[in-house]
């Protein structure tokens, strides 16, 4: 495998997570293009550290770096998500006025 083809899926990720993201109206469904969206930035990340560097050591410890700090993005997300459902009952995009009270 090239970086050129590493690259191309990288790019087709970030590219469905954009669309994901921008048509849904679910909250879950934002989320997930989110994910996306980080996941083709970490495989390009991973992509360039594998090519360009030989394989050292930092390229895997800020891969798991971003892992991590994608597992919480999630976990607060979802908590917000819950936190929202149980005041409003609003589980779209479309059925908040506003985030006051």
């Amino acid at each position: 495998m090239t970086l050129a083809a590493v690259l191309i899926v990288s790019a087709a990720l970030i590219g469905i997570g954009i669309y994901g993201a921008l048509s849904q109206q679910s909250f879950v469904m934002l989320m997930m293009g989110l994910e996306l969206m980080l996941n083709g930035v970490l495989l390009a990340v991973i992509g360039f550290w594998s090519f360009g560097l030989g394989g050292a050591p930092e390229g895997q410890l800020l891969a798991i770096v971003v892992m991590a700090v994608m597992a919480v993005e999630m976990a607060i997300g979802f908590a917000l998500v819950v936190a929202v459902y149980r005041k409003r009952q609003a589980d779209m995009t479309e059925s908040l006025t506003t985030l006051r009270r």
